[in-house]
């Protein structure tokens, strides 16, 4: 099945609901970054979230950052995700690998840490980005990111995030949002019915492997609610932005001398991209070219 993200609505608008399913991408995520287990659902749990985030925002070119650094020895992780179904990320430590956790399952948790912060900023496409800080609260990125939307967003809401990974790979990945609306929110009964609902699921990928579609766990937790599902499904992808204009440009960081001692040293450059893992060379040619750009600039 292709990754792919639906959105919902129910109770007459006051529930919105979006679905994804990111099953590729955190496995070319994995692939790119070379991840443990545990880093591999680290970095799929919070690629998932990115995307379910950026789902609400209004221009093309919105994307939400989420940086999470705790006190594990992942050392913290990055993500971009943007409304045109866009994700990419990283985690500082890809190699980490954790025993199961008294669950049995992967130990995200341990591996990020019980200790730390939840950096999340939106940028809407102009103006001045809208940035929160929220502490984590288990390390476990469905938790926090709820956290985060209960504190910053004071929106009532439920995030199930899920990765499968075994020895071939991730073979299932994704994850639901549902939120009340202001609306709807002071329905106490109908918080409390989606929040039973939703602590009753087995879990986002055995529902995926089960064969279920997005639809299908929309109808079984909003079903009998007025849902209504909308049409369009959107494709997601993991794609990166740099280029090796952007590397070179980012050379120009350097002082002349640092890179006239990278044409004697290293007869050249080689820049890597701490998102998806491109590697990207610059010869002695082209460095040239960039002290004479730096060169004229100052003397400007």
């Amino acid at each position: 099945m292709a990754d792919q993200l639906v959105r919902a609505t129910a109770a007459e608008g006051g529930i919105r609901a979006v679905g994804a399913i990111t099953t590729r991408l955190s496995d070319e995520a994995r692939q790119r970054h070379k991840l443990s287990y545990v880093a591999t659902a680290a970095l799929g749990r919070t690629m998932t979230a990115g995307l379910l985030l950026a789902s609400s925002m209004k221009r093309p070119e919105s994307r939400v950052n989420i940086r999470i650094r705790g006190n594990g020895p992942l050392g913290g992780l990055l993500v971009d995700a943007g409304l045109d179904g866009t994700v990419r990320g990283y985690v500082h430590r890809p190699d980490v690998e954790l025993p199961p956790n008294d669950k049995g399952k992967l130990d995200v948790g341990g591996a990020v840490g019980h200790e730390g912060f939840v950096y999340v900023v939106r940028d809407v496409g102009f103006g001045y980005p809208y940035s929160s800080t929220v502490e984590l609260v288990t390390g476990e990125i469905g938790d926090d990111i709820t956290h985060y939307l209960a504190s910053s967003e004071q929106t009532p809401s439920a995030l199930v995030l899920g990765v499968f990974v075994d020895a071939t790979g991730v073979t299932a990945a994704g994850g639901l949002l549902i939120q009340v609306l202001p609306k709807a929110a002071t329905d106490e009964g109908l918080v409390e019915l989606l929040e039973s609902r939703i602590s009753a699921l087995a879990g986002f990928t055995p529902m995926l492997q089960a064969g279920k579609t997005l639809n299908d766990m929309f109808e079984q937790l909003l079903g009998d609610l007025g849902l209504e599902i909308l049409p369009e499904v959107q494709l997601l992808r993991f794609h990166c932005r740099c280029s090796h204009d952007r590397a070179l440009g980012a050379l120009k960081l350097f002082s002349i001398p640092e890179l006239e001692s990278m044409i004697v040293q290293d007869d050249g450059a080689e820049a890597v991209c701490d998102f998806c893992g491109n590697v990207y060379r610059a010869s002695s040619d082209q460095l040239e070219q960039l002290i004479g750009e730096l060169r004229a600039e100052s003397s400007l």
